[in-house]
């Protein structure tokens, strides 16, 4: 693959500004490259939201080949598809700011600590500890997280063979856990998953839909009242749910309501989609499956090579605070980026065969749950509820589960990716 001879970024609105007031790029010594090497960024005006929405690992795949960054006018940002300058960009939050500019989540969901950088950032997480903490998830959730699974497995198996795992199933589980966790009472675990979609849709609305903002305003609308009546109940009533450790603590409210949106986005989204895709891996690779029958220790394994596979937050914004050189691309003060996480996981540099899904893979740190200061906190809520309950019970439920063959089964997604069809049979 030839990458395209640029020495400037067409339609890229950061082309041609200057590097700092004496004309020298201010570049820290870790990314500091030799003059000669650096260049600007390969435009990508042949990449498409739909078809990144429909299947990107082709479009990582070339782009990865050309360069490491590229200007992608159809996201108005830089892209960045390498293991090595998303793993850069992860541990150097003073050069890639969190707090974005024009914010497509801080307008969906409020400007919660996803967006802010230390210290406002470690403060307003630190007030999550007790709860996700992997003790409380032990001694408290897990056992919760035990019986909705039987529960929504006992719904998945009344509707029969044919029955979307995804929406019979996995989703229901997942939204019925969050509301636990967070501490609804006064919502459903249905109320949940539309929240969950129409914030997150928001979040991913790079079409600017108008459609779409009026939803996430809605659901925005209504989540603020549902907190707003139960901040005062777990004050007299506490629990070990998120809002009753927020509601003694002295955190604005508008932080509390942002950063319980934030949650709902990604605290249903990424068990339900991780969820979904390992059985799916699983199904359609029969050897593997065989394995963990055999070996539900490797449950874990098959839990942690989909997120590399199929990352369920396939990219996240960062801000360039300054001039900087990212693996010998330059990127200007204020530079829009996108931190593709889908691409990085698949990056042969560092993993052998990586569009194939291989449990039994070397272990290597995928970037699936971000990292730095911004790693995942919900991580362990993750691996308890799909690693730990939902798989090892679900195939000693259903040991003969397979993909229905009469209907079709259906992925998409970048910004966040999953399964959309999944109708399974057992018997």
């Amino acid at each position: 693959m030839t990458t395209p001879d640029t020495t400037q970024s067409p339609g890229c609105p950061f082309a041609g500004v200057p590097a700092s007031a004496d004309g020298a790029p201010a570049v820290s010594a870790a990314q500091s490259t030799a003059a000669a090497e650096v260049r600007e960024a390969p435009v990508a005006d042949w990449v498409t939201i739909p078809d990144l929405y429909r299947d990107p690992f082709p479009i990582y795949r070339r782009m990865r080949e050309e360069a490491p960054v590229h200007w992608v006018p159809a996201v108005n940002r830089y892209m960045v598809t390498s293991y090595a300058a998303c793993h850069t960009i992860e541990q150097d939050d003073e050069t890639f700011s969190a707090d974005e500019t024009g914010s497509l989540m801080k307008r969906s969901m409020g400007h919660s600590m996803l967006r802010k950088d230390d210290p406002e950032h470690r403060v307003e997480r630190d007030s999550y500890g007790s709860t996700l903490r992997p003790g409380t998830i032990k001694n408290h959730w897990k056992a919760l997280f035990e019986a909705n699974n039987d529960k929504y497995l006992g719904e998945l198996e009344a509707k029969g063979p044919g029955a979307d795992f995804v929406w019979d199933y996995a989703a229901p589980y997942a939204a019925e856990n969050l509301r636990l966790i967070c501490g609804f009472r006064n919502a459903t675990q249905q109320d949940l998953q539309r929240w969950s979609q129409t914030m997150i849709d928001g979040t991913g609305n790079y079409a600017d839909d108008a459609e779409v903002w009026e939803k996430s305003a809605r659901s925005s609308a209504e989540v603020d009242a549902a907190i707003d009546e139960m901040l005062p109940y777990f004050r007299k009533n506490p629990d070990h749910s998120l809002l009753s450790g927020l509601a003694s603590m002295p955190i604005p409210l508008e932080a509390i309501r942002a950063n319980l949106k934030m949650t709902i986005g990604g605290g249903l989204n990424e068990p339900r989609d991780v969820l979904g895709t390992t059985v799916w891996a699983l199904l359609v690779n029969p050897d593997q499956l065989a394995s963990v029958q055999e070996d539900p220790a490797l449950y874990a394994a098959a839990f942690e090579e989909s997120v590399r596979w199929v990352a369920p937050i396939g990219m996240y914004p960062r801000e360039a605070t300054r001039d900087t050189v990212l693996e010998g691309i330059r990127l200007p003060k204020g530079a829009r980026i996108g931190v593709v996480l889908g691409a990085a996981n698949r990056d042969p540099a560092v993993f052998e065969d990586p569009e194939t899904y291989n449990l039994h893979r070397p272990k290597k740190p995928h970037l699936g749950f971000g990292g730095g200061t911004h790693f995942c906190a919900g991580t362990w809520v993750a691996r308890a509820q799909v690693a730990q309950v939902a798989l090892p019970a679900l195939f000693a439920r259903f040991p003969k589960l397979c993909l229905d063959p009469s209907a079709e089964t259906v992925d998409a997604g970048w910004v966040f990716r999953g399964m959309l069809k999944m109708p399974v049979r057992w018997g």
